[in-house]
C-alpha cells in the first residue's frame, strides 16, 4: 500500500513539474499563449506525459527543461524560427533547444552539419566545437522542435503524444501576431507547418533536415543563415551573427537544476 501511495506521489510531482514550468514561460509567451495551455488538449498532452513517467520510461529533455525555448527568448524580441523534428534521443544530449547540447557534450551529427553550412554559406571560419546555440537565441532565434519530448533511445516515440498541435498554435501564434519573421523548416516533420505561416507577412524557407542521412539532399547549400540576414536588414532589423554559437557573455547551463536556479523557479 506505501508503494502505491509512493508511486502515485512521483507521478504527482512530475505533473506538477510540467504543468509548473509553463507559467515559467516569457511573460509575453504566456499571454499569447494562455488559449492553448488553458485548453484540454494541451491536458492531453500533460495525460500522456505522466502515463509515459509512470511506465519508468527515461524521457528527454528532463522535464525542467521541455520549455526552455519559451523562458529566455521573448516573444516581442523574435526575428527567426528554426523548427526541427524532435530532441535528440542519447543520454544528456537534449537540452531543450532544437539542435543544441550543453557545453562540453559531443557535437551530434545534425549540429555538426548546422555550422559546417553556416560556415559555407557566411564564407567564415569560427570555433565549430562551440554547441549550445544560446547566442543565437539571445539575438532572437527560436529553436523549436516540432515535438518537445521523446524516449530516450527511441525515435518518433513521442510523435504522437499531442506536442505537434501545441507547436502548431505556436507557430501560427507567432505568424498571426508578428511580423517580418524569419521562418526556417527543416525536414519533413517540420515542414508540415508551412501553410500554419502568412507568406505575405514571412518568408518560409525549406530544406532537408541536417541529419547525415538526409544533409546531402537540400540542406547543404540551403544559404538560410545569409538568406535569413538579406530579408531582416531589408526590414530595418539587425542581423543574426550565426557565427556567436554561445553565449559568451551570459552562463552556460550545464543541468536542469542549474538552469532552473538561473530561472529563479
Amino acid at each position: 500500500m506505501k508503494k502505491k501511495s509512493a508511486k502515485k506521489e512521483n507521478q504527482s510531482s512530475e505533473t506538477s513539474e510540467i504543468e509548473m514550468n509553463y507559467t515559467c514561460f516569457a511573460k509575453d509567451w504566456q499571454l499569447a499563449l494562455s488559449p492553448y495551455l488553458e485548453s484540454e488538449a494541451f491536458e492531453e498532452v500533460i495525460k500522456n506525459f505522466k502515463e509515459e513517467k509512470a511506465q519508468g520510461k527515461i524521457i528527454n529533455p528532463p522535464s525542467g527543461l521541455i520549455f526552455r525555448a519559451f523562458k529566455k527568448l521573448n516573444l516581442a524580441d523574435l526575428k527567426v524560427v528554426i523548427i526541427g523534428q524532435e530532441p535528440y534521443t542519447g543520454p544528456g544530449q537534449a537540452n531543450g533547444l532544437a539542435f543544441a547540447v550543453n557545453e562540453g557534450m559531443p557535437r551530434p551529427p545534425s549540429l555538426r552539419n548546422i555550422l559546417s553550412e553556416v560556415e559555407t554559406d557566411l564564407q567564415t571560419d569560427f570555433n565549430l566545437r562551440e554547441t549550445t546555440l544560446e547566442g543565437w537565441e539571445k539575438q532572437g532565434v527560436l529553436l523549436l522542435n516540432s515535438v518537445l519530448t521523446v524516449e530516450e533511445g527511441v525515435q518518433n516515440s513521442h510523435a504522437e503524444m499531442g506536442w505537434k498541435k501545441f507547436t502548431d498554435f505556436v507557430v501560427k501564434t507567432i505568424s498571426d501576431q508578428k511580423d517580418h519573421v524569419v521562418f526556417m523548416m527543416w525536414g519533413k516533420s517540420a515542414q508540415e507547418k508551412f501553410n500554419l505561416i502568412n507568406p505575405r507577412k514571412h518568408p518560409r524557407l525549406t530544406a532537408a533536415h541536417p541529419s547525415p542521412l538526409s544533409a546531402r539532399k537540400g540542406f547543404f547549400g540551403c544559404r538560410h543563415f545569409s538568406e535569413a540576414n538579406t530579408y531582416l536588414s531589408q526590414w530595418g532589423k539587425n542581423e543574426i551573427d550565426w557565427t556567436q554559437i554561445n553565449d559568451f557573455n551570459g552562463h552556460f547551463c550545464q543541468s536542469e537544476d542549474e538552469y532552473t536556479k538561473i530561472l529563479g523557479v
